[in-house]
Formats: structure tokens, C-alpha cells, sequence
């Protein structure tokens, strides 16, 4: 695009008178230049094909938008890029909304990004979403903000065109379902550019007079069939939302076809796919209010007839019983109940004395148990049996110890030198009492003694 398209002959005539009388820097003609595409070109739209895209730690993101013939620098500043709806990527191929203007530092001209959408979604759909995203940020679409809808309301007001389609299934449906239902009609604009001013002012006037008291509302329902999104348009714009979010009535919206979705359902208390669905979602349906009273009817009744039967049960009951015919029976029973429960007193009386008795018997006897003289006699006889145990214990120690040395005896004198003698064997010992069991051990001349079993023999050896 030339630059100087967008000056006419006298501005190109004084810029050449200009050139002539005064040499600028490049500073003043890259400010010029940067002056002159602000002023003439502004704000745009522009199409292509996002490259060489870099997101900086600071939030900011720069990038090229390229077609075949030639490319754009952009940038899209941190606090623009919070608002899209877009994420940015290498490839995509997106319109872009901004202000062209020049980067002095380096004389390149650039696109400021303020709002972006995929290739396709057209200039309106934009819009909706940079208004839907506003109004979201304000608390328009709060829900904890949302009326309840009345269920049994008396009085609808409709804001809609009068001559639309929508208004007749409304009506129809509200004629079938709750006849007694008042209804208001508000005519409107639906389209053009003109119905958002209509619409507005329309909720005001009901809001001022609900205020007023000149007309008690129940609800109100904002309506329109279907259409494209330029029909739907006074619907998305920011002078209907805020004049419904200002009305202090409950407010549905019903906007074109359930597919539809605009502003106004979003700050609308209630939305409704249809206005025929709106017009159910209002009112009760009649018949079904009328079964209902017929099933809550025959409850009634039902629970009404059987609290009677049991009361006339009861009656029937009471007026055959003794107390009422047989006065002096009722009384004899009485008499005989409590003969029965005197007698059964007395015995439990008597049981009580008995175990009472029986327990301090017990305890007479624990008590003399406990008694010093008790205590001594019960310790000595323990003593006298301890000590007949002792004697016994000890006799048996030494009866059992005399056996055992009886039998020692016995197998000493058995093992002993005195039975080898008697057997016929002597033992030959020298003067210094050492047996002699060698010949070896025995010189001529030594003194020998030989016992045998009846005395001492002295030889000498040869």
C-alpha cells in the first residue's frame, strides 16, 4: 500500500513545499510518517498467517502476520493479551484488530493487537466475545446475582415485536397451560439498529413502574425467534445487557433458536432455549395442577374416612367396655390386682429379711474369725503341725542315713583286705609299711611282715 494514497494533492504539494524549505532527521520524518498512517489508517482488521512468534517473560508477545505478497510485524502487549480468547501459535491463520502505527527506534511500521479471532468468526463474533468477556469481569453474569423465577406467577410482561411468530407460540402456550396467567405485551424493535435503544428503554419503563406501583409484574420475559447473528445483534449489545442486569424483576431471556446464545442470556436470570420453552418454564401447567389437587383429593379423603373409622373404632371400644357397663367388675378386678400385689410384697419382704439375716450371720462369723484369741489358737495349731512335720522330716532324714551307712559298711568290709585274707591270699609289707608286689622290690637280708588271716608271720630274706 503507497503511504501517499491517503493524502490528497494539497497535502502532497505542501509536504514537497515542505521538503524544499527545510531538511528533516530521520527522527522527524520517521514521526511524520508514524503521524500520517495513525491518523489515516487508525484502527483495522487484518488477515494472515501468524510466524516467527515469541512470547516474552514479560507478558508481551511479537510476531509476523504474512500473506503471499507481503508480511506485518505486530505486537500484542501483556495486558491486551489477558483479554483474547485466542492462544497464539506459529500457523494459525487469524484476523487481528488494532492500531497500525511506526516503532520510531527503528522506523518499522506495526500493528498493536487489542483483539483477535480465528479466521472464519467474523468481525461480530468478535465483538461478542470482547463484550461477553467485559460484562463476565464486571459480575453481570454473576449466578450468586440471579432472581429466583415465581412459579406461580400473575403477571407476565413480554418485550418482543408484536408481529413476530414468537409471540403467538407464547401465548398459545401460556392460553394452554395457565389461563388465568396476566399477560403484558411491551412492543419492541427485534431488529435493526434501533431495537437495543428500544429494548433498553423498555426495561426501564417496567422498572420504573414496578417502582412506581403502577403495575405489579411478576416476570419478565425479553423474546425474539430465530435469525443470523445480525438479526440477533441488539440482543449482544452492552445497552441491553446493562438495562437488564438493572432491572430489579426476574427476567428470561428466549433469543432465537436453541443453538442461539447472546448477551442477554447471559445477564437474564433465566435463559430458555426457545420462547415457546420459555413460555413452559413460566407458568405451571394446568392439567398437571389439576391431577395434582385431584391425588392430594383422594389422600385427603382417604386419610380423612380412615382417622374416622379408627375414632369410631375406639368409640365402639369404649362403649362395650366394663368400665362403662360393669362398674362394680372393674372395681372387683382392681381389688383382686392388688391382693396380688400385696402378696407378692410380702413375699418379697420376707425374701429381703431372710438375705438380710443370712448376710449378717456371715459377717458374725468373719468377725469371730477375725478375733486375736482366734487367730492365736488357728497360729499354734499351724506351729504343732509344722513341728510334727519337722520330727517327722528329720527322723526320716536319719533313718535313711543310718541304712545308708549300714550298707556302706557292709560293702567296705566286702572290698576291704580283711575278706582277701579269709580267702586264703597274705600281704607281704617292708618294715616301712609299703606293700611289697615285686620281688624287685626286695634286697637279701630286708625284714619282711606277712599278714594272713589269722595274725602276722616276720620272715628275713635270704
Amino acid at each position: 500500500m503507497d503511504l501517499f494514497d491517503f493524502a490528497d494533492s494539497n497535502e502532497i504539494a505542501e509536504e514537497k513545499q515542505s521538503q524544499e524549505k527545510s531538511v528533516l532527521t530521520v527522527s522527524q520524518l520517521t514521526r511524520k510518517i508514524r503521524n500520517i498512517i495513525e491518523y489515516r489508517v487508525g484502527e483495522v482488521w487484518v488477515e494472515g498467517e501468524i510466524s516467527n512468534l515469541r512470547k516474552q517473560t514479560s507478558g508481551h508477545q511479537y510476531f509476523t502476520l504474512k500473506d503471499k505478497g507481503s508480511q506485518l510485524s505486530c505486537v500484542l502487549f501483556r495486558g491486551n493479551a489477558a483479554k483474547l480468547n485466542v492462544d497464539l501459535e506459529d500457523g494459525q491463520e487469524i484476523q487481528l484488530f488494532g492500531d497500525v502505527t511506526v516503532y520510531e527506534p527503528r522506523g518499522n511500521y506495526q500493528l498493536i493487537v487489542r483483539q483477535a479471532q480465528l479466521k472464519g468468526l467474523g468481525a461480530l463474533q468478535a465483538k461478542f466475545e470482547a463484550l461477553k468477556t467485559k460484562l463476565n469481569e464486571e459480575g453481570l453474569f454473576d449466578p450468586q446475582t440471579k432472581l429466583p423465577i415465581p412459579t406461580f406467577p400473575n403477571t407476565i410482561c413480554i418485550i418482543t415485536s408484536p408481529t413476530g411468530a414468537a409471540i403467538k407460540d407464547i401465548l398459545s402456550v401460556l392460553k394452554r397451560r395457565a389461563p388465568w396467567v396476566k399477560i403484558i405485551l411491551y412492543p419492541v424493535l427485534v431488529q435493526g439498529n434501533s431495537a437495543s435503544k428500544e429494548i433498553a428503554e423498555a426495561i426501564y419503563n417496567i422498572e420504573n413502574w414496578s417502582q412506581e406501583g403502577t403495575i405489579k409484574i411478576d416476570t419478565v420475559l425479553l423474546t425474539r425467534g430465530g435469525g443470523s447473528l445480525e438479526d440477533l445483534w441488539p440482543f449482544n449489545e452492552e445497552k441491553t445487557a446493562r438495562a437488564i442486569s438493572s432491572l430489579s424483576l426476574p427476567v428470561v431471556s428466549a433469543v432465537g433458536h436453541e443453538i442461539d446464545y447472546t448477551i442477554s442470556d447471559f445477564t437474564a436470570d433465566m435463559r430458555a432455549p426457545t420462547p415457546s420453552a420459555a413460555a413452559e418454564l413460566l407458568v405451571p401447567d394446568a392439567q398437571e395442577i389439576r391431577n395434582q389437587l385431584q391425588s392430594i383429593n383422594k389422600s385427603l379423603s382417604y386419610r380423612v374416612s380412615d382417622t374416622l373409622d379408627r375414632w369410631k373404632e375406639r368409640l365402639n371400644y369404649l362403649s362395650t367396655n366394663t368400665l362403662i357397663n360393669e362398674p362394680q367388675r372393674k372395681l372387683a378386678d382392681l381389688d383382686q390386682s392388688i391382693d396380688l400385689q400385696m402378696d407378692s410384697l410380702k413375699s418379697a419382704f420376707v425374701d429381703s429379711l431372710r438375705e438380710k439375716k443370712d448376710s449378717i450371720s456371715d459377717l458374725g462369723n468373719r468377725i469371730s474369725m477375725c478375733h486375736p484369741a482366734k487367730q492365736l489358737e488357728t497360729v499354734l495349731g499351724q506351729f504343732k503341725i509344722l513341728d510334727n512335720r519337722l520330727q517327722n522330716a528329720a527322723q526320716s532324714l536319719i533313718n535313711r542315713s543310718n541304712e545308708r551307712c549300714e550298707k556302706a559298711a557292709v560293702a567296705i568290709k566286702a572290698l576291704g583286705p580283711d575278706s582277701v585274707l579269709d580267702r586264703g591270699f597274705s600281704l607281704t609289707q617292708g618294715k616301712d609299711g609299703k606293700l611289697i608286689t615285686s620281688t624287685k622290690n626286695v634286697n637279701s637280708g630286708d625284714k619282711l611282715e606277712t599278714r594272713v588271716s589269722d595274725g602276722i608271720i616276720n620272715t628275713t630274706v635270704d
